[in-house]
């Protein structure tokens, strides 16, 4: 017998779960489907949100004939297959390709379809789970649409969990169906395999259900595109001194077990958005990563929420960074030649190279002395703003009443 998954699969765009702003009633899909002129299209989203399914209807209301191949396990020849069947009576008004997981297609793969892309015998619908814009081969993406397709929510996933289990003869509580909406993680294939395996078991109870959906909630791929979304989440909530936002996704770095990337991230933190308006939170921050490092997890997560706090309610500056690259920014140009008061005189000869003249600052009241060091191209250059923060603007003062 085939999964509940696949038996409750919609065969109509009425019947799909979530994705109202491209199929509801003023969805772009639906206007595209309503047309019969179906488009190079490209779906992207998370697992389990209907890409396969609207691509499946989408193929139905097409003359063409279809194909469907999957990325990993499908290779040239398949493509090469299907191209020869073109401009034969077995596919006279040409062919659907839909192609699932095409991050898996490597860049002449993509390129073998394009000619008949071009020439619109051949239509392609693609759906991948990572950004198409880093892993689809720029001149296929150029002829193809691109349709973000969104997270279901647990409003939108609580009517087909009832449906799923009356399909299994089941009655839940809503204590039940609510719990699998909420851990299913936007997912309509888990939360309906989740309700299977339920009914299998004959006990449907919270309980159970917790005890079945404890680790499906973590959504999170080390080497996809939510590594880096939700890094991103986390760094730009500790900017934003946001201490509650920032822990919940450490919860979720954590629960993911990505020990190495949350320790990284939290030095390249403490170093670019809190900086010098708090000098010493980089070696609290470098004491708690080697403490975490070394406890491994669960015991890790101790430490880092410390370290995760602390930079969130620390003052910001980002002032280094901004130096750093206004001075790598430069160099793309002639910066000129180092003052000669600056270059090496350890060596016999250097006096006749016309090399020395440096002020030695510590020979100087408060160990400073008015000399030039930039290259004379770039002598006014400024890279280096102080911060608005109590630390930098103490230092300011400081240079201030010494360079006067």
């Amino acid at each position: 017998m085939k999964p509940l998954a696949d038996r409750l699969r919609p065969q109509s765009l009425d019947e799909v779960v979530g994705q109202t702003h491209l199929v509801g009633k003023n969805g772009i899909i639906r206007k595209i489907a309503s047309s019969g002129n179906i488009p190079n299209m490209v779906f992207y989203g998370p697992p389990g949100v209907g890409k396969t399914t609207v691509a499946s209807i989408l193929a139905k209301m097409t003359d063409k004939k279809l194909f469907k191949l999957n990325g990993t396990s499908a290779g040239s020849g398949d493509i090469k297959d299907i191209i020869a069947e073109l401009d034969t009576f077995m596919a006279p008004d040409g062919v659907l390709l839909y192609l699932d997981e095409i991050q898996y297609f490597n860049k002449k793969q993509q390129q073998l379809l394009l000619q008949y892309m071009e020439n619109g015998k051949l239509t392609l619908i693609a759906s991948t789970t990572e950004n198409p814009y880093f892993y689809v081969y720029p001149a296929l993406l150029s002829r193809s649409t691109v349709f973000e397709f969104k997270s279901i929510t647990d409003e939108e996933l609580v009517p087909l969990i009832k449906r799923a289990f009356e399909s299994m003869e089941c009655e839940a509580p809503d204590e039940v169906i609510t719990h699998v909406a909420f851990s299913s993680g936007g997912d309509a294939r888990k939360a309906v395999s989740t309700v299977e395996l339920l009914c299998l078991c004959g006990d449907i109870t919270l309980d159970t259900a917790k005890e079945v959906t404890q680790k499906s909630a973590v959504k999170y791929d080390k080497e996809g595109d939510s590594h880096y979304d939700l890094l991103s989440a986390f760094q730009k909530s500790i900017r934003g001194s946001d201490e509650n936002a920032a822990l919940h996704y450490l919860a979720r770095l954590v629960a993911a077990g990505d020990l190495p990337a949350i320790c990284r991230r939290l030095s390249v933190i403490a170093a670019e958005d809190i900086g010098l308006a708090y000098p010493s939170a980089i070696t609290v921050t470098n004491a708690c990563v080697e403490t975490a490092l070394r406890l491994g997890f669960p015991e890790a997560r101790i430490p880092l929420a410390e370290a995760v706090i602390l930079l969130a309610t620390a003052p910001k500056s980002n002032s280094a960074i901004c130096g750093i690259d206004a001075a790598l920014e430069r160099l793309n140009g002639d910066c000129g030649e180092i003052p000669m008061h600056l270059r090496d005189t350890h060596y016999s000869g250097a006096e006749k190279m016309d090399r020395g003249g440096y002020k030695y600052p510590h020979s100087f009241e408060n160990s400073w002395v008015k000399q030039q060091y930039l290259p004379d191209k770039i002598k006014d250059d400024v890279y280096y703003t102080y911060g608005e923060n109590k630390i930098e603007q103490a230092t300011k003062a400081y240079w201030d009443k010494i360079k006067k």
